[in-house]
């Protein structure tokens, strides 16, 4: 009778002993990973919103009535960058069929509309219209002149010697122009009017990939959720109480997934470190572009 006792004793004492050295051996020590924290913020170095510059000085009339008065587009355009070329030895502007096309709009309409200003009775100008016909933009500007100037010659020497049209057509970061002259009824009175339109096109500028900032934001919300759920994991795996075999293995499989969450964010904070990095610089070029 004790033999059996003292067998079934050993017997107890080895199953509870081999119990309490499973769970000690299973039971795991786990040092949770850190998750990088990503500290810089795209978002202070996105592209900033342009400030496009509208330059319209007040319009010009002329003094002198020309009984041969006669006006040309190529004219203008010619004798505009002979100005720009002899005062101060500035590259030609290029003609631009959009911004002839602007500016046929903009006498056209003063015409039918009989007013002489940058801006139309409804309050539009060169720049409404330019958005119009999808002409983007970084710095726009319009000279317009109402009278019977003797020719192309004379035209643009009176924007010359008229301080504010004179600053648009040496305006050094102009690279496009658009023009249109036409003789009509205004007031009753037979005349001329012109307009040159100056623009620098965004296209001068290097392109910055929209694409690269949408794909940012995604990531950081991508991250911003994983980083979310691996708090409330974490959270869950240290408030366990380990009781049963069961519990030790939905355990481990918490932390193996805790892991693999870790592991994703990573893997996306590298990717948003180049992406940023990417972004940024084609941020510094374009910016460095509008300050030239």
């Amino acid at each position: 009778m004790i033999k059996k006792f003292l067998t079934f004793s050993f017997i107890l004492f080895v199953l509870i002993w081999f119990a309490f050295s499973f769970v000690g051996e299973n039971f795991p020590n786990f040092d949770f990973e850190q998750i990088p924290q990503f500290e810089k913020k795209f978002s202070e170095n996105l592209l900033k919103e342009i400030d496009r510059n509208i330059n319209t000085p007040s319009p010009l009339v002329s003094r002198e009535n020309s009984e041969n008065s006669f006006l040309t587009k190529e004219g203008v355009l010619n004798w505009t960058n002979i100005q720009r070329d002899e005062t101060k030895s500035l590259p030609a502007l290029l003609k631009n069929d959009m911004l002839d096309e602007i500016a046929m709009a903009r006498l056209e309409d003063m015409f039918a509309k009989q007013y002489f200003e940058h801006i139309s009775p409804e309050g539009l100008g060169a720049s409404d219209i330019a958005k119009d016909v999808n002409y983007e933009y970084i710095s726009i500007g319009e000279n317009i002149a109402l009278g019977n100037f003797k020719d192309d010659q004379t035209l643009v020497q009176a924007w010359m010697d008229s301080p504010g049209h004179r600053a648009n057509i040496l305006n050094t970061s102009y690279t496009e122009i658009g023009i249109a002259v036409k003789k009509g009824f205004y007031e009753n009175h037979q005349t001329w009017i012109g307009v040159q339109i100056f623009a620098r096109p965004f296209s001068d500028c290097p392109k910055v990939n929209q694409n690269l900032k949408t794909e940012i934001e995604n990531n950081q919300n991508q991250i911003s959720n994983l980083e979310k759920n691996s708090i409330s994991l974490r959270n869950s795996i240290k408030s366990m109480n380990l009781k049963t075999r069961k519990d030790i293995k939905t355990y481990n499989n918490m932390i193996d997934n805790y892991n693999l969450i870790v592991k994703q964010i990573n893997i996306l904070i590298n990717e948003q470190k180049e992406l940023i990095a990417e972004y940024n610089k084609q941020i510094e070029l374009f910016n460095d572009c509008l300050q030239q």
